[in-house]
């Protein structure tokens, strides 16, 4: 079975490309939850994330907005503690922040949903590259996001953080042509 190369080798690697990374999320608190997993992912693999996604989950409350942005100095000293997920203050600092923002987008748009979505005006951007073809770290649509989310006070949402948001949740299909994901959902 052909699927995009950076899947391929590990088990749980392979499922996640499978099953989730591209399907298009619109929920809310799975979009949250997706960004402060690529949030922590910066300047790491994907592989150390995935590896630590069910403890990042309890640590974090399942992701839960409300609850992420009533964070306090004694959760963050406590995950701090937390072995199971990355304890970068700055990093958890920002999630709790970012939460606060989901909040205040919710409030303007109406869901954070609408907010992501209308940057590519509902569509999905379909990039069929070659197996051996170079797919960039930013595109004009991360690097335009990652401008507005920094201006409404995010945290942790570089271009090249974003451009990985923007695949994992299906804004950006980025499967190479040959893939089986992208096979089986033409």
């Amino acid at each position: 079975m052909m699927r995009c190369s950076w899947a391929q080798g590990d088990e749980r690697m392979e499922q996640y490309h499978d099953e989730l990374w591209g399907v298009p999320v619109y929920d809310d608190q799975e979009l949250f939850a997706k960004l402060c997993l690529d949030c922590m992912q910066a300047g790491l693999s994907w592989r150390t994330i995935l590896y630590k996604k069910e403890a990042f989950y309890e640590a974090f409350e399942q992701f839960e907005i409300e609850k992420v942005a009533a964070f306090g100095e004694d959760k963050i000293d406590e995950m701090l503690q937390n072995s199971g997920i990355i304890r970068h203050r700055k990093k958890i600092e920002a999630l709790i922040q970012n939460a606060g923002r989901v909040l205040e987008i919710q409030k303007e748009f109406g869901s954070f949903s609408k907010y992501l979505w209308g940057f590519s005006d509902g569509k999905i951007i379909d990039n069929p590259w070659g197996q051996d073809e170079k797919i960039p770290a930013t595109s004009e649509l991360s690097d335009c996001m990652s401008k507005d989310m920094k201006k409404r006070g995010f945290k942790f949402v570089g271009s090249t953080t974003l451009y990985a948001f923007l695949q994992a949740v299906g804004i950006i299909n980025d499967h190479v042509a040959d893939c089986h994901c992208r096979t089986e959902s033409m």
